[in-house]
């Protein structure tokens, strides 16, 4: 009982940093249409500007600083790069983010070199939040889950309750008519792109202490994190969440569990288990679990 619980929260608190991570993705594909192939790799810049700056000043400048320093990079990146693709359609977009996320790798290993860094857990969360039945549940577990409760909870009060968020949400269906009342629909767009990898930059001063910060991060979740899309509905952020929180409980599971299934043992299987699942979905329910862009 003891080890299914604590999985279970260790699964919860995956699943939330993986959400984190993909609600990003997610939001700039549905307000923006554009699939974002170096979207882990502002994940992991988060994480390295987050080492670097709580060297400096410490871990609570850094996790306001890094999202702020990815996002404003981000909009760069929108308004002198990827907006001129858009022009020339999907394959553009998808060319070019490619071709980003080689350079912000190689740009890593330039600046921090190729091994990993020692971004660590701040000591004020360095410690056991509660214990169950005798095992200490960590307190930056805890944090994680708390910070990615509380950004889901903003993003759904930005889109649905200000008005800001009208403006993005008529900016994507009428761009024309947005413009006409005054509002600047390239620069709405830009500001949507820096606040998506903005958000991956926030999952990474998150999970790069959590679990480790060095150059190969990216290329770990950022195939995850587009089985998550599609798994909950291209541009569904309600289905972003809860395919975020099912592949949290099938990875953490089958990583932690010694059984053994036709011959395989589970934990070896474990890194593929999320394609599987994603292809037995889109079997069932080719749209995802929640459908597509969500209004």
């Amino acid at each position: 009982m003891e080890f299914f619980l604590v999985q279970t929260l260790n699964s919860v608190s995956y699943g939330l940093l993986l959400f984190m991570l993909a609600s990003g993705l997610t939001l700039v594909f549905s307000l923006m249409g554009v699939l974002n192939f170096a979207h882990a790799s502002f994940y992991m810049l988060g994480a390295y500007f987050a080492y670097q700056v709580s060297r400096w000043i410490g871990f609570w400048p850094a996790l306001v600083i890094a999202p702020l320093l990815v996002g404003l990079l981000g909009m760069l990146v929108e308004r002198f790069a990827l907006r001129r693709a858009h022009r020339h359609g999907h394959v553009a977009e998808l060319l070019f983010t490619f071709g980003l996320a080689y350079l912000i790798e190689e740009a890593t290993h330039l600046i921090w070199g190729r091994t990993a860094v020692e971004y660590r857990v701040p000591p004020d969360l360095d410690g056991p939040l509660f214990s169950i039945m005798g095992t200490q549940y960590q307190m930056y577990r805890g944090f994680m889950m708390l910070v990615a409760v509380a950004m889901l909870v903003a993003i759904w009060l930005a889109l649905k309750k200000t008005r800001i968020g009208l403006v993005i949400q008529a900016a994507l269906t009428h761009p024309e008519t947005v413009e006409a009342l005054g509002h600047n629909v390239p620069r709405v767009f830009m500001l949507v792109f820096g606040g998506g990898v903005a958000l991956a930059g926030l999952a990474g001063v998150i999970g790069g202490n959590a679990f480790v910060t060095d150059p190969g991060m990216a290329a770990a979740l950022g195939p995850i994190v587009f089985v998550i899309v599609v798994v909950g509905g291209m541009g569904s952020l309600g289905g972003a969440f809860v395919a975020s929180l099912l592949i949290g409980f099938i990875q953490t599971f089958a990583v932690s569990l010694d059984w053994t299934l036709f011959g395989f043992q589970i934990s070896r299987v474990a890194p593929v288990l999320p394609y599987l699942v994603m292809v037995l979905i889109l079997i069932v329910r080719p749209r995802g679990l929640m459908g597509t862009r969500e209004g």
